[in-house]
């Protein structure tokens, strides 16, 4: 029986002789509860009005969604395309600290503000453009600041490149301040 798994490449393999033994329960409890195979899980239930959701991952996360009140809904929660917006500032915050803590920087805050416009007048409305500001606060250079910015946004960021190929014109900037 072998199993061998490359987090860089998202790929797997297990081979075993009796797809009724243990080790083979056992990887098909790990694949529903892990992200191997590239694939997310998401569940919604309908909570508030017309439009309010519970969203739930596979690991017990939960968020609330809805629609505006003036679309219709009660605001009770993120806005879809909000979340596109907290899924780059998420993907591009772990890139970024990744990528400063490689090159042994001490960042001892890091906050992140997105601003987007989207096209008007058309049905569906994607982000036209997004305005990105990192701020790190630490012991952290500012031209590693800027390179792992850049990085993250024009060749790590999963998110990032989804935005462009759709069309999107991403901008940031990137602040440091020392620590007190």
């Amino acid at each position: 029986m072998t199993f061998s798994w490359s987090i860089a490449e998202g790929k797997y393999s297990y081979c075993i002789n009796n797809p009724l033994s243990s080790a083979y329960y056992n990887l098909k409890r790990f694949q529903k509860h892990t992200n191997i195979n590239g694939m997310a899980r998401i569940e919604m239930n309908r909570t508030t009005g017309d439009f309010g959701f519970e969203v739930k991952d596979e690991m017990g996360h939960i968020l609330s969604t809805d629609s505006s009140k003036e679309n219709g809904g009660s605001g009770s929660g993120f806005r879809p395309m909000q979340l596109v917006l907290c899924a780059l500032g998420s993907c591009s915050a772990i890139d970024m600290v990744s990528i400063l803590k490689k090159q042994r920087q001490e960042i001892k805050d890091l906050s992140i503000i997105i601003e987007g416009e989207r096209e008007k007048d058309k049905i569906p409305s994607l982000w036209k453009s997004i305005s990105v500001t990192f701020q790190l606060t630490g012991n952290v250079e500012k031209e590693k600041a800027d390179k792992a910015a850049s990085l993250s946004m024009e060749k790590y960021c999963s998110v990032a490149e989804t935005l462009r190929r759709g069309g999107t014109d991403i901008s940031w900037i990137v602040r440091v301040s020392p620590s007190m």
